[in-house]
């Protein structure tokens, strides 16, 4: 498949993952956990797939460190959604840890400094 629909796939599912986390942050009531969680996770699986085919493709088979960087600022942005639901009083920190792991994903890609 063509890298081009990898990205576009990419950063669309990453929109969606980044809106439906912060509405969590917005909202966190009981009633909306459910589909949100099930959103962030069928998006969550997408920037998966979509970012190593992408890595597949463009990096072929390489694994740089700038890449498990950006592993683990997915695996916090995946866990910030169900994380808000237990704890609502932490809003205001889990928003800028979300923040901040969408910074240095972003820096990831296009400083890649490893």
């Amino acid at each position: 498949m063509n890298p081009v629909y990898y990205h576009i796939l990419h950063v669309f599912s990453l929109f969606v993952l980044t809106a439906h986390t912060f509405m969590a942050f917005a909202n966190p009531l009981p009633e909306n956990r459910k589909k949100t969680l099930m959103i962030t996770g069928i998006a969550g699986l997408l920037v998966l797939v979509s970012g190593f085919g992408l890595q597949a493709k463009l990096l072929a088979g390489a694994f740089p460190a700038w890449l498990i960087v950006k592993l683990v600022c997915w695996l916090g942005l995946m866990a910030l959604g169900g994380i808000v639901y237990r704890r609502p009083q932490l809003r205001g920190g889990l928003a800028f840890a979300a923040l901040t792991l969408i910074l240095i994903a972003i820096v990831m890609v296009y400083v890649r400094p490893f």
